[in-house]
């Protein structure tokens, strides 16, 4: 339950004005961060995340293809781009789950036949924390970052994992 600021009335978590006299209460659902990791996080944008740029393939590419650059290049996702918008992510884990052991029959078949379509997306100058709750709500590893709505990056967990370790850990250990 919250309390109220202005009546003291206790009205249930979440609502955006109070029940009682409507003084406005939707600031007191926000994230209070608890460490300066946090607060980091809910206050930095993607694009301290530095995001690589991404892979891109046509949807006509063959599977086949689009796997060996993946493996060439080590990386875990391609984008799929169709007039400057991406129209689809492939993964390691759509390879897993979507190719599985009939891969060699289907090496020839159109990458579109298997990429996860109409990915989510984030913008340049969204929070980590956004970033972070899309895709923990979705399930996803990869999500394409977009500026001025064209694909400039795509960030994985690893980059914001790597984001922690590097840039606020060991910065703030010598500041703690």
């Amino acid at each position: 339950m919250a309390n109220c600021p202005a009546c003291g009335y206790e009205n249930i978590d979440g609502v955006d004005t109070c029940e009682r006299c409507e003084s406005p209460m939707a600031f007191l659902s926000k994230p209070q961060p608890k460490s300066w990791i946090e607060r980091s996080i809910l206050k930095d944008q993607i694009a301290a995340l530095c995001p690589r740029k991404p892979l891109i393939v046509s949807p006509a590419t063959p599977v086949a293809d689009v796997l060996k650059i993946m493996v060439e290049k080590k990386i875990g996702c391609v984008l799929i781009v169709e007039n400057e918008k991406a129209s689809g992510i492939f993964s390691e884990r759509d390879a897993l789950m979507r190719l599985g052991a009939d891969y060699a029959a289907l090496t020839s078949r159109p990458i579109s036949d298997f990429m996860t379509p109409n990915p989510e997306t984030v913008m340049l100058n969204d929070r980590i924390a956004f970033a972070l709750h899309k895709m923990d709500l979705g399930g996803y590893r990869h999500i394409p970052v977009l500026d001025e709505g064209k694909v400039v990056g795509v960030i994985s967990v690893r980059d914001i994992l790597r984001y922690i370790a590097e840039d606020l850990i060991a910065p703030g250990a010598v500041n703690a």
